[in-house]
Order: structure tokens, then sequence, then C-alpha cells
């Protein structure tokens, strides 16, 4: 072997030498640029395997230890078809000249498992670098924009400790717990660059019960096919709308006491509360542009960064189709109810009544509601009569005042109308149809030049304007809502005199999806689809404070993991494009564990690691580590790992105390086994008493 090779391979006062003679039956001679092997046959094979591997080892620039040696002598006794230099030589992060790699073959499998599993559980004594390699792995992700964030956790509080009555702050008292997570992010990154990090939310360091608290307040309202419900009702097993309108289960519920809450509301006035850690799904201009997917930020991340020059910076989703609601029977068409709600009279002291000046919407009306026919009595007022027949019975009801009824808007005014329940809470069509009867009457398309339609609706009903915003909203739309005050405004004119003004009028400029016509009225629609509708977009406006209130957050079974909550704004609180590590896992309880693999994202991948044999949790509690090996190990794309003592990359003494220990509580087994059978064994030759 050529000089170049032997004397590094030696190692500074022949301490590798020492640890080769101490691992090798073998008789190892070195002298000059020779080395002697001398034994039998298998003993002579390995040391000269040894002895090549580590010189390849050389040869590729690495440093030879007693460690390297020790590890390189393992693998190959283990009798692996792994190369021992090419397990040692993968680097994985380098820093400041100094290389992270697997070195072990069993570390080799773990780094490997990572790249080929999304979720991937890591087991094993103190010191085998289950940590430290996860760690590494997820900085090399995120340098190489495979995630976009790092989230790194440990079961700080629920291992039983109570930390109430330690002095500081909730970070002081955590961090103690987290230290070992900073400490490796510190070996792997820029200190300088770790504290920007953090703030912009790129790295979020937490203990586990703080991770999952994406939440919102118990009293918001969260949209069920049956209407909106505080979420703080729901349980396992019920049913949200997703972002396609459809009902999506929901699969998790988990309390997350008080928190800090924020009102978070959009240029259109739609609001909601959420906590501070709330994730959103939102697009930038930027992704818009280059038709990327949205980004997933928390509520405190886009704080004091809303706009970009004079534009909103952040764009949410909105419905991809309308809200699939149950269909209902209904006593009235729903596109002749809307016309009634526009330009009817169901005040309660005459014959209903319909004015316009379009004969098309009075065909429609009449055609639309068997057995009754308008009649014309002005230029624009129409009397809605019941067709009679020669032998009817004169006292039958009218068939709209009797629908009027029914639906409890018989003797409703202007200011008062409404569209009940059992039309807004019903299929597309429906709901659909009712809006376009309100916008053939009350409303209409507004052109600009240079800027594309949207249309216009106007009443002077409070409840109307909110129910119209529901029907929108929807259906896939967007709603702006002004008011025009009653006190000081120009009267108008009715026959040459003046009528003051005794409601305020509440103007409404819509916004609805591609595909979705606002009207049927044929004037009204022609101007419309001529000058061209612009999409509908919903840009975050503001994030305020909104004090401290109990909260819960929710996991739903959709795909995307979004859910409608108040004023129809999509949200979610799954973590997407993101490289999670939970450290100390043994320490997690069952429950918490099932909490925590199901936050699984899009675009995510989950490291687990932990020691089973070195549970904390309070006596009786189950480890979620040892009960995620008996239920999860059938599941593709689920890795699981085994370190033991061998793969021990600290002190020597490491790995034999680990041994020490693991033969103690063997023998301390066996005792205990045989002890119950020498009981059972006296127990059946002791003389039964009749």
């Amino acid at each position: 072997m050529p000089p170049d090779s032997v004397f590094p391979f030696l190692g500074s006062a022949d301490r590798n030498l020492r640890q080769l003679e101490q691992r090798l039956d073998a008789d190892i001679h070195v002298r000059g640029n020779a080395v002697t092997l001398t034994g039998t046959a298998p003993e002579v094979a390995l040391a000269e395997r040894v002895i090549e591997q580590l010189a390849a080892l050389v040869a590729r620039g690495q440093e030879i230890n007693p460690e390297t040696v020790r590890h390189t002598v393992s693998m190959l006794t283990d009798g692996g078809s792994d190369s021992p230099a090419e397990v040692l030589s993968l680097d994985i992060l380098s820093r400041r000249g100094k290389t992270i790699r697997p070195k072990t073959l069993n570390q080799k499998r773990y780094v490997d498992a990572i790249d080929a599993n999304t979720i991937v559980f890591g087991i094993g004594p103190a010191g085998t670098g289950k940590t430290y390699l996860a760690m590494a792995k997820a900085v090399q992700a995120l340098q190489t924009k495979q995630v976009t964030r790092i989230i790194l956790t440990r079961p700080a509080v629920e291992a039983g400790e109570r930390l109430g009555f330690l002095p500081g702050t909730l970070n002081e008292k955590i961090d103690p717990y987290l230290r070992p997570l900073y400490d490796a992010l510190h070996d792997m990154m820029d200190p300088e660059a770790i504290p920007k990090l953090m703030q912009a939310g790129v790295i979020e360091v937490a203990p586990l019960a703080y991770m999952r608290g994406r939440a919102q307040p118990l009293s918001t309202k969260v949209l069920t096919p049956s209407g909106f419900r505080p979420i703080g009702e729901l349980s396992i097993g019920d049913f949200v709308i997703g972002s396609d309108g459809k009902p999506t289960e929901v699969l998790g519920v988990y309390p997350q006491g008080f928190k800090d809450i924020a009102r978070v509301t959009t240029q259109d006035g739609s609001s909601t509360l959420c906590s501070m850690d709330h994730l959103w799904s939102v697009y930038t201009r930027s992704d818009r542009r280059h038709g990327k997917p949205p980004r997933v930020l928390e509520t405190k991340e886009m704080i004091g960064n809303l706009r970009a020059a004079h534009y909103h910076r952040y764009e949410l989703p909105l419905l991809s189709d309308p809200v699939q609601f149950a269909s209902q029977p209904v006593p009235m068409d729903p596109y002749a109810l809307g016309l009634l709600l526009g330009d009817g009279c169901v005040a309660g002291q005459a014959t209903p009544s319909f004015a316009t000046r379009d004969p098309e919407l009075a065909d429609a009306l009449e055609a639309a509601i068997p057995g009754v026919r308008l009649r014309k009595t002005s230029e624009i007022d129409h009397v809605i009569n019941r067709v009679r027949t020669p032998d009817e019975v004169i006292t039958l009801e009218n068939p709209v005042t009797r629908a009027m009824r029914a639906l409890g808007l018989w003797g409703t005014k202007s200011n008062t109308k409404f569209i009940p329940e059992v039309y807004l809470f019903n299929s597309a069509n429906v709901r659909h149809a009712v809006l376009q009867g309100l916008l053939d009457t009350d409303g209409g398309p507004v052109t600009q030049r240079g800027r594309t339609c949207r249309v216009q609706y106007t009443t002077v009903s409070p409840r109307l304007r909110d129910d119209v915003t529901f029907l929108v909203q929807s259906l896939g739309g967007v709603v702006y809502v002004r008011t025009r005050a009653a006190a000081g405004r120009k009267p108008g004119l009715a026959q040459g005199r003046d009528v003051p003004h005794r409601s305020d009028a509440f103007v409404l400029d819509i916004r609805l999806p591609a595909g979705l016509a606002p009207f049927r009225l044929a004037r009204k629609a022609t101007t419309y689809a001529a000058a061209g509708a612009k999409t509908p977009r919903r840009y975050i406006e503001s994030i305020e404070p909104a004090g401290t209130e109990e909260a819960v957050c929710i996991r739903v079974a959709a795909a995307d993991s979004l859910y409608v909550t108040e004023d129809f704004l999509l949200t979610h609180n799954t973590i997407n494009d993101a490289f999670i590590i939970l450290d100390e896992a043994q320490n997690t309880t069952a429950e918490q564990m099932k909490m925590f693999l199901t936050r699984l994202g899009f675009g995510s991948k989950i490291v687990v690691t932990g020691d089973v044999t070195q549970v904390d949790l309070p006596s009786g509690a189950r480890s979620g580590l040892r009960a995620a090996a008996e239920i999860l190990t059938d599941i593709d794309d689920i890795h699981f790992s085994e370190l033991t003592s061998a793969d021990v990359v600290r002190h020597r003494l490491v790995s034999d105390i680990v041994d020490a220990y693991d033969r103690f509580e063997a023998e301390t087994e066996r005792a205990s086994l045989g002890n119950r059978a020498q009981r059972r064994s006296a127990a059946q030759m002791r003389p039964r008493r009749h």
C-alpha cells in the first residue's frame, strides 16, 4: 500500500491502528509502506476489506478517526452489501468546513428513508443521531426549496412537568426543553439568519401543545350543510362545507384553551376571528402571475405586510363551486319569488301586485306561478289575479297570497322584506334563480369606459341586504356594500311631487364567478355579456387584535384542508409545504400522536424521533410512539427506522451504557418471568380444600 494511503490511515500516534487491533482478530503489522495481515482466512479477508474501505475514504479526502474505524468494522461485520466508503461519504450539509453525514449503515438507511417516504419514525437510544440527521435533512430541504418552512417540536409540557410556577415568560419556561433543537439548528445555519427566519415564520420551534393551536374562538361560525354553527359545538363525525362547496367530515376537534385572537377583515368588509397562529391559504400577485399554488401563512406572519405598494398583498381563495345545500321543495318558483321581492307588493292590504315597465318580466312572472294572471292597470302596474273557472268557489285564496303567507312574507313592505330560509339553504339552482329575479328587478349591470362590468343591486331592507349577500357569497361571488343614508338626501319624484326618503338605501356591488349569469332579462343580460365581467377576488384588508378568547381547532377530511367560516371565508389549519420534526415522541400520548400526524398537509414531510425505553409519561398513560409503531407499520409511505447502540455516535461509553441497561432490563424481565412461573407452580402443588 503506498505511503500516502498508509500514513493517513494510521492516524495520529497510530490511534486508528490500535482501534483496528481491538476490533479485528487478525494480527496487523505495519512496516514501512506495507501492511501485513496474519490470521485465519476469514479474519484476514475481513481485515483487508476494512483497510480497503478506510483507504477509499482517505482518497475521498475524509479524515479517519477511531470512530470511523469502529463504524467501518461494524458495517462489514454485519455482512451487508453496502460499501462503508459510500455510506460514510454521503454528505447532507456542509457549513464552515464541517460536513454532516451518516456515520453508520442504519443512519444511512434512516436518511434514505426520509428521502423516500412522507412520514418516517426514527426509533433508537440517545446518541444515535435521530434528531440531528432529521434536522440536517430539514435544513437541506429548506435550502433546496423543497419546503417553505421548518417546524420543530417536542412534548415539553405533555411529559408531566409543571411549569406554571417557574419564573419568566412562557418562552423562557419552555426554551430549556427545546434547547437541543436550537443547538442543532445553530450547527447547521448561520446564527444571524435564524432569528430573522423565525420571526418570518419560516422556522417555528414550539412545544407540541402550542404547535397544534391553529384555532378559532368557540363562538365563531362555521358553515355546515344545515347552516352556520359555532365551531365550539362541532364534534368528530359532523360535517362542514369545504372549498368545493361540498360537505366534508370533521375528523378531529382539539380544544386550545385561551389564546390571543385577531380579527381578519377582507376588502369587501367580510371578517372572522382566529388565533394569531391560525393558518391561511393565500396567493400573492406573483403567485397568480406564475401560476403557482397558494402558500400557507400564519395570521401573525401577515401582520404589517398586507400591502405591496398600493396593491393588496394577500388574496384568499374563493369557493370553486357553489355551496351544495340539500334540495328542498318550495311553495313558489324561486325566480318568481325574486321578482316579487324586487317589484312586487305583498303588503297585505289588497290583492298582490307587480310593477314593471318590462313586459318580459310580467310574462315571466305569470308563467312561473300557475293559476294567476297579470292584469295591467297602468303603464307599469299589474294586479296579480287568480284565474277563476265558472264553477269555482270565489273564496279560494290567491296562489301568491297563499305562498306569501306560508313563507311569512305577507304583510312585509319594501324595508322589511327578506328571503325565507327555505330558499337560502336550498340547492344552487334555487338560490341562483332567486338572485336572478332580484337583479332583474332592482339590479342592473354597471358599465364604465375602460373597466369591466359589475352588477349593482339596491334595497332599503337591512335583512334583504344580508340575504342577497348570503346568496352571492354562497355561489362563489363577492359583495361590496355601501349605505346611502336617508337623512339629507334629495327627495325623489312621483307624478311631479317630492317624495322624501324614509329609509336608508343599501347599494350592493356584486361580482359573480364566470359562467354564473346574473340576469334573465334580455336587455340586462346583453349589456352584461358585451361589457365582460371581472373575476371576483378577495384580499386581506386588515388584521387587528381582538383580545383573548377560549378557542378550538378542527381537522377536516377535505383534500385541501379548507373549510368555510364566517362570511364564506375559506380558512384551514393543516400544515402544507413544511418539514416537521417531532422529537422525544415517546413522551406523547396516543391521542397527541394522532393529532400531530393528522396535521400533515400537501407537500409536507414528517420525521418522528424517540426512544421507547425512556418514557417519562405519567403512570398509566400510553406512549404515542409505541402506539404508532403498532398501528401504522403496514401503511405505505410510512417507514420505521430502528437504530441501536451500534449506531451511537457520541462518546464510546454511551454505547456501552445503552448495552448495559439493555442487558440489565432483559435479565430483570427473565427473573420476573421465572418468579411468576415458580409462584404458579407452587400454587398448583398446594392441596385444595373441599
